[in-house]
């Protein structure tokens, strides 16, 4: 099954043919046409079967069909338990979206906030973050999450288990109910 029969934008074809992506994972058969019609989904694969894609690549198609890009608002919030997590996903994103003219971020803490904030205040459309440093772009109000149309908690059951559940849950009070 070619990725061109899921559903997935030109776009995003050309950019996973630039990295000579052929084989879809079985994660990503599942994944990626539920995403497509916006379902929620709970995916658990080994390191390495294409998780990160099964979200990214269907998330990307539904902002670039929902033009959503002209508010630069968070629309899409990825939060992951750790910086090279972060760094891993938002890589994927950049990766991607190569041919799509959405922006991205991606927070964590240990490093200056400032040209966090400062990106922020340019307006991205999705953020990949940490629970902590996002917090404190709470408190800073250099986020908004009035926009968020998407939450992916990625590695979740590693985010738990690292002692994130006040964070996380004190986030997803902040959300849109939808």
């Amino acid at each position: 099954m070619p990725f061109s029969s899921l559903g997935l934008t030109p776009s995003l074809l050309k950019a996973l043919a630039g990295q000579n992506y052929t084989e879809i994972y079985p994660v990503q058969k599942e994944a990626i046409p539920a995403i497509l019609n916006k379902k929620d989904v709970l995916g658990i694969a080994p390191t390495g079967s294409g998780k990160t894609a099964g979200y990214v690549l269907p998330l990307l198609t539904n902002l670039q069909k929902n033009a959503v890009t002209k508010n630069r608002f968070v629309n899409v919030l990825v939060l992951v338990p750790t910086r090279e997590l972060a760094l891993q996903v938002h890589e994927s994103v950049r990766t991607y979206s190569k041919h799509v003219p959405l922006r991205s971020m991606c927070a964590f803490g240990g490093v200056d906030i400032r040209p966090q904030i400062a990106e922020l205040k340019k307006g991205v459309e999705i953020l990949v973050a940490t629970p902590g440093r996002l917090l404190d772009h709470v408190e800073n109000k250099s986020v908004s999450f009035n926009s968020v149309q998407v939450l992916v908690l990625d590695e979740a059951d590693r985010m738990l288990d690292m002692g994130f559940i006040p964070d996380v849950t004190r986030i997803l009070k902040m959300l849109p109910a939808q």
